[in-house]
């Protein structure tokens, strides 16, 4: 008999792993797409749009990202208050000095969905200026921006080789 309904896990089925990327000389929207693709659990077989089945994501050393072109003065940041002239406006140069937290936080949050989930997959980011947080998180598996297979979402964590069994020698042939 067919299925009507599309399987859905459990709370309590789902295992959330956690995932170090180090911005040191990354690309920010690189590094922010393969962090917002991680929150949301593509990589997961049961992926499901509606469902929060992703990762939680920790980002390092996010003062040391880059930014291509000439983004450091042309890109603003644009906040208001609600009051009348409340307006700010921060060119990311600044920003990235300042806060650069804030401005890896703001490149994630625009590629996650825009609905409910989207405030439950940043309460799994966390951001921290440089490498302090390396030993508090030593058992998240960390992911290899080296790697040329990052583009098309291939293998997100870098892992040793798989031993193979020893090819059979030419003696008795049956």
């Amino acid at each position: 008999m067919l299925q009507t309904q599309t399987p859905r896990l459990k709370t309590k089925d789902i295992s959330r792993r956690y995932f170090l990327l180090d911005g040191n000389g990354v690309v920010l929207g690189r590094l922010a797409t393969l962090a917002a693709n991680l929150l949301r659990g593509k990589g997961n077989p049961a992926y499901s749009p509606a469902m929060d089945i992703g990762n939680h994501v920790i980002v390092i050393n996010a003062d040391k990202v880059a930014l291509t072109g000439n983004k450091l003065i042309q890109k603003i940041d644009f906040r208001a208050s609600g009051y009348p002239g409340g307006q700010r406006f921060q060119n990311y140069g600044r920003l990235m000095k300042e806060k650069p937290e804030r401005a890896v936080k703001l490149a994630v949050y625009g590629m996650l969905p825009k609905n409910r989930l989207r405030g439950r997959f940043m309460k799994r980011l966390k951001i921290f200026r440089g490498a302090e947080a390396q030993k508090k998180f030593a058992g998240a598996e960390t992911v290899d921006f080296s790697n040329p297979k990052m583009r098309s979402g291939g293998p997100y964590v870098s892992r040793p080789a798989l031993k193979t069994a020893p090819a059979p020698t030419g003696g008795e042939a049956s």
